[in-house]
């Protein structure tokens, strides 16, 4: 597409699941990707060579969103690499379930480094150095909302997410960069659907009125509507992408 020409999305946490197919979506949009991952380099490297087969442009890039170091070296290598950086996707988070009166340090610290610090680490750094113009989408989640039990350290750090959104859009008032949040709902990746029950996955996916899980390009869709021109003017917003659940 030629509204994206010369564009450049940084997508963490992007070697599968939804970043993944963030990283397909925005590359057939015509944008080249900065394909963020913490681990697992023969996924990320094998979703690179997908790209560039199906015509698109990517490199990958290694990096713990909660080392505010290895983020700045991600964008240092997008810099590098293409000149500049117009598009931060916050994709990567950790989700780990337990009620609040059993919940250890180490799982509190834990989504608290990646989840949130992690999400600030981009934000920070994409704030001193994205292009004008340029869009930022966070990643919330829709239990939010729902506030479903056991998921209370998970949603704190998404809350918190959420209210950064808001205000960086503020701040970044005059270089036309929006900021906005995805909140989607049940979704279909296989880190979700790992552990669970068949009967479990049944009634997470009745809990909307459409009666299905979302799949990772419904939340891709909704990412490249947020990265276009045609989302130019949603700006400080959080869109909770869940089929109606809440």
């Amino acid at each position: 597409m030629t509204e994206h020409a010369n564009k450049v999305a940084i997508v963490t946490g992007a070697s599968r699941g939804i970043g993944a197919a963030i990283a397909e979506r925005l590359a057939r949009d015509g944008l080249t990707v900065v394909v963020n991952y913490a681990g697992n380099a023969g996924a990320a490297e094998a979703l690179v060579r997908k790209i560039e087969a199906a015509g698109g442009h990517a490199i990958s890039a290694q990096a713990d969103v909660s080392d505010p170091a290895a983020v700045v070296r991600m964008f240092d290598s997008a810099e590098a690499a293409f000149g500049g950086v117009d598009v931060l996707v916050n994709n990567a988070g950790v989700m780990s379930l337990s009620p609040i009166g059993e919940s250890t340090d180490e799982l509190f610290d834990r989504q608290i480094a990646i989840n949130l610090k992690g999400t600030f680490n981009g934000l920070r750094e994409a704030a001193r150095r994205l292009r004008n113009y340029g869009r930022i989408v966070n990643f919330s989640t829709s239990v939010v909302g729902t506030k479903m039990e056991a998921y209370g350290v998970y949603a704190a750090t998404k809350a918190a997410v959420e209210t950064l959104t808001a205000i960086l859009s503020k701040e970044l008032r005059g270089r036309s960069i929006t900021v906005n949040a995805v909140a989607p709902g049940p979704t279909a990746t296989d880190l979700f659907l790992d552990g669970k029950s068949p009967e479990l996955v049944e009634r997470l996916a009745k809990m909307n009125p459409l009666e299905r899980l979302g799949t990772p390009e419904d939340i891709a869709n909704t990412v490249s509507f947020l990265v276009g021109p045609d989302g130019g003017w949603v700006n400080g917003q959080v869109l909770r992408v869940n089929g109606g659940m809440v």
